[in-house]
């Protein structure tokens, strides 16, 4: 059976083609979704900080916070870019 381009299956021509970049958008991917995870409650409790007017409590935590919810938010990004080739529009 043939597979097409855009199909959503990587044959073995796509996959060789691809080489060390497939292990660097897994390694991406990976830390992505983990931190993702990791973050919320970071965020939630940052939140709830500025909201309740505790600013010392929540600069110290953000500090933590933000350098994590911006490495989600620019991962997210790549990860999006690096895997549209493969399921275009």
């Amino acid at each position: 059976m043939e597979t097409q381009i855009g199909d959503g299956l990587l044959s073995g021509a796509e996959s060789s083609a691809l080489g060390a970049i497939k292990y660097v958008y897994y390694f991406i991917l990976f830390s992505h979704i983990l931190l993702s995870v990791t973050v919320i409650p970071f965020v939630l409790v940052t939140y709830v900080r500025a909201i309740n007017g505790d600013f010392k409590m929540h600069k110290k935590i953000a500090r933590v916070t933000f350098p994590l919810w911006l490495y989600v938010a620019v991962t997210g990004v790549i990860v999006f870019l690096m895997i549209s080739p493969f399921y275009p529009l």
